[in-house]
């Protein structure tokens, strides 16, 4: 197939790098032309995959060059720039390519998925064809063909399987899903309850907090994704614990880093100040507490780390916070 990539991050290299091994016809759109540059010269994306040699590939910074003739279109734009950089690459598609969101967020402003801002924005045509994919999986783990296991979602079960059969691998196994909102939501949110995670290590709470933030973050994930009527079975599974799992405890987590700077004093300045990643947790704190409250969806742990992060509330109290709410029953039964 012929596959186009937009976003050259870490996330949309790796992607990249998968289809290009699978045999696809690949170009890749880089926002920066050195990123472009580097790709096509020296097959390397040095700085958002170091160490990491690519397949042959193609690589522009010219969005209409890049969507234009494709027949499968990777979106893996951080969060805060999916509207903008859709509302310039939409109308430059042309046909009918199947468009895969990979981008875990919600947007600040409009408190919309990315599937949800993608269906705005693209023409009608496209959004049969829309697709999302979520899961447990660092960029540089992918790139480096160790084992993963992934999940895309459709509200179209074609759709769904045609992704499954063009990506899928020895190295990378990829499950399908209807559950279009429950995937999203899932990839979203976890990301917020990692810099939970992350300020407790930074605060040498040990491994109770930390098997406590886990379990009571899938929680009020689940409630915030059951709101949007998901399924609360697909919070059980790789977008829900699996992901969120991975990004509370593994060590290559950009979210779980962030909140471990935190607990151990520095400012979010200091900390976003010296990195080129994008930490989506940090936006997404704002936008998954002011859907949990637009939707009447209580989300603690979500709403101390919005705090901490934007309000200038210290680590220590956030914890006391937490511990000092109202005792109450722990399973609830999930409606949709």
């Amino acid at each position: 197939m012929r596959v186009a990539v937009i976003g050259a991050g870490s996330w949309g290299t790796a992607l990249a790098r998968t289809a290009a091994e699978a045999g696809h016809e690949v170009t890749i759109w880089a926002y920066e032309p050195e990123v472009a540059q580097q790709i096509n010269d020296a097959r390397r994306n040095e700085t958002y995959l170091a160490g990491v040699e690519l397949p042959a590939m193609r690589a522009t910074n010219d969005l209409e060059r890049v969507v234009a003739g494709q027949e499968l279109i990777l979106s893996v734009v951080p969060s805060h720039v999916m509207r903008e950089i859709w509302t310039q690459a939409g109308p430059l598609v042309r046909g009918e390519p199947l468009l895969v969101s990979a981008t875990k967020g919600i947007e600040n402003h409009t408190l919309a998925t990315m599937a949800e801002v993608l269906r705005e924005v693209t023409p009608r045509r496209l959004h049969a064809g829309l697709a999302v994919l979520s899961g447990p999986s660092f960029a540089l783990e992918v790139a480096r063909g160790q084992p993963t296991a992934v999940v895309v979602a459709s509200r179209s079960a074609g759709v769904a399987e045609h992704v499954q059969r063009a990506f899928s691998s020895e190295r990378l196994r990829i499950y399908t899903s209807d559950d279009v909102p429950g995937v999203e939501v899932g990839g979203a949110a976890k990301n917020v309850v990692a810099i939970a995670a992350g300020i407790a290590a930074g605060l040498e709470l040990g491994h109770n907090t930390l098997a406590a933030l886990i379990t009571r973050g899938l929680a009020e994930v689940t409630r915030l994704a059951v709101a949007k009527a998901a399924n609360p079975l697909t919070l059980a599974g790789l977008a829900g614990v699996g992901d969120l799992v991975l990004t509370c405890t593994g060590e290559l987590s950009r979210n779980r880093s962030v909140g471990v700077e935190l607990g151990r004093g520095r400012t979010l300045e200091e900390i976003l100040g010296a990195r080129r990643s994008v930490a989506e947790g940090v936006k997404s704190a704002a936008s998954c507490s002011g859907l949990a409250r637009r939707l009447g969806v209580e989300m603690p742990i979500t709403e101390v780390v919005h705090a901490v992060l934007h309000q200038g509330l210290h680590p220590r109290e956030a914890v006391s916070n937490l511990m000092g709410r109202q005792l109450r029953q722990e399973l609830e039964r999930y409606t949709s």
